[in-house]
């Protein structure tokens, strides 16, 4: 299976901090925020990593990551997306490194305590179609959310007033290779976007969709809201006891 990061877009939600940087390589406590999906991946044991960057500061990224060296990754894949067309937009830009494999996706604001290493062994044994992650949150209105019926998904609505569960659907899904299908068929949102949403809802109406609950807590980083709490989350767990970064600080 492979690993793709969509860390493009131009991080409105946060400006002025994103006029001179993308929204990822800001920091969460001490590290920058592109590094928490990395490790999601690898804590996976997903190691073959393509990472989707845009704007005016993507060779920023190439600077920070190298070739992954640091991550303990043999090499470090990157592709370009102009402008913003949304997720599956961008997702789309993923469809020649996938090359026919499974792949999993994770936003890059999205940071974990834990790990996804069950959801990814469970997509493994399943022949085809799509799973999502679902984490119960608060404001559920936020995110995209799932109708539950029994132990089925009937469908995803996206950041709907009226929420009709407490789960959020989080920025990570596993997809087959019909995902890239999915996508060319799809058109523009109100929003001027291809939707992830819809794509989800693809996979839901073909009876193909699976899920999991994640465990421990997630948050996205898009706005300052939510950019405070990651850090604040972070800090309080201890950065060096997320599963996985063991980054020292360097004097």
């Amino acid at each position: 299976m492979k690993g793709v990061i969509l860390a493009g877009g131009l991080g409105t939600r946060l400006y002025p901090l994103t006029k001179v940087t993308n929204k990822h390589l800001l920091p969460v406590y001490d590290k920058p925020m592109i590094y928490y999906p990395i490790q999601t991946l690898i804590n996976a044991g997903i190691d073959d990593i393509l990472v989707v960057t845009g704007g005016n500061n993507a060779g920023d990224f190439l600077k920070l990551l190298g070739n992954g060296k640091e991550f303990g990754l043999k090499h470090m894949n990157y592709t370009y997306q102009e402008g913003e067309g949304g997720i599956a937009e961008a997702l789309r830009l993923a469809e020649f490194f996938a090359a026919g494999e499974k792949i999993c996706v994770v936003l890059g604001d999205n940071i974990i305590e834990k790990n996804i290493r069950r959801a990814v062994k469970n997509f493994q044994k399943q022949k085809k179609g799509a799973k999502i992650l679902l984490k119960e949150v608060p404001d559920p209105q936020r995110f995209g959310v799932p109708e539950l019926r029994e132990d089925r998904i009937v469908r995803v609505e996206e950041k709907p007033k009226r929420p009709k569960s407490q789960y959020a659907v989080i920025g990570i899904y596993l997809y087959d290779q019909e995902v890239f299908n999915i996508i060319k068929t799809l058109k523009p949102s109100n929003r001027g976007e291809l939707e992830i949403t819809d794509v989800n809802n693809r996979y839901i109406e073909k009876g193909l969709m699976t899920w999991d609950i994640l465990e421990g807590w997630w948050t996205d980083a898009g706005t300052f809201e939510s950019l405070l709490r990651a850090n604040q989350l972070v800090a309080q767990t201890g950065a060096n006891k997320l599963e996985g970064l063991k980054f020292e600080t360097r004097n």
